[in-house]
């Protein structure tokens, strides 16, 4: 798909959809074409890639280390002040990210065609 034609689907600014297309694509989320029949498309079948291969990108949210308070060092020894509240829902989240395929997704309906 054109970055145009994704920007508009998405109702998005196209340079802030270019510059995150651009990011995946160097993840190798994506492949890009450039030229009139350019654009960009999955680099893998949707069933073989996770939001965890997407989101890892922008946010270490999924990082097993992860401290909801930023903290560089969290876990059950050295605990941020949220770390026991925060420790099921983490690994609930995490689980999804890297449970949840593209294709998950695609199949309910969530993303546009």
């Amino acid at each position: 798909m054109r970055v145009d034609d994704i920007s508009a689907a998405l109702d998005v600014p196209r340079n802030y959809l270019s510059k995150i297309l651009h990011v995946l694509a160097r993840g190798d989320v994506l492949d890009s074409t450039r030229g009139p029949k350019g654009g960009f498309h999955l680099a893998r079948r949707p069933e073989e890639m996770t939001l965890e291969d997407v989101i890892e990108h922008f946010d270490h949210l999924v990082s097993d280390s992860a401290c909801l308070l930023g903290r560089s060092e969290c876990s059950d020894t050295n605990p941020c002040a949220a770390h026991d509240r925060w420790k099921s829902t983490s690994v609930a989240v995490r689980t999804f990210f890297r449970e949840t395929t593209v294709a998950n997704l695609a199949h309910t309906g969530v993303l546009p065609a």
